[in-house]
């Protein structure tokens, strides 16, 4: 079977917008997938290592007095632009339960809990100045780039 050139080259002309406009889709990608260098990754993990420090450290006395007293920190994600670095969002997760047993069963019953809390970004925020914001020994009470809110001040209008 003979193929016709022109025909190719109609189809492959006819895909490239489709293959541009999916990439462009794609602006926004996790913290993982756009650093390049070894120190930004280690810069991410000592932050995140950190935030839970001092969430451990202030939660007893805070967010876990209520009924969920074992709120527990599952994981911090940002969404940056591959192109720019600017965030598009972040957000920290967090899980917690109650439960109750029934004294003439035994039973278990357990009620779960779940928040996604928001970082209280200032729009244009890149994730080098997070980064740098968050390099504090105490990075949960640590200035925000651009908008003087904390991530305790995220916490609380959250949990």
């Amino acid at each position: 079977m003979r193929r016709n050139p022109f025909l190719a080259s109609l189809a492959i002309a006819a895909l490239l917008p489709l293959a541009a406009s999916a990439a462009a889709g794609q602006d926004y990608v996790d913290t993982s997938a756009y650093f390049s260098t070894e120190a930004q990754y280690e810069d991410w993990f000592t932050a995140t290592r950190g935030l839970r420090h001092d969430f451990d450290q202030i939660c007893g006395d805070t967010f876990c007095e209520g009924e969920y007293s074992n709120i527990e920190s599952l994981r911090y994600r940002c969404s940056v632009h591959r192109v720019s670095g600017r965030i598009g969002m972040c957000t920290w997760v967090f899980a917690a339960s109650h439960e109750e047993i029934a004294p003439a069963t035994g039973r278990i019953g357990v009620q779960r809990a779940f928040w996604q809390c928001r970082t209280p970004l200032a729009p244009g925020t890149t994730i080098d100045q997070l980064l740098a914001a968050l390099a504090v020994d105490e990075p949960l009470y640590a200035p925000l780039p651009s908008s003087g809110r904390t991530m305790m001040d995220g916490l609380i209008d959250c949990l």
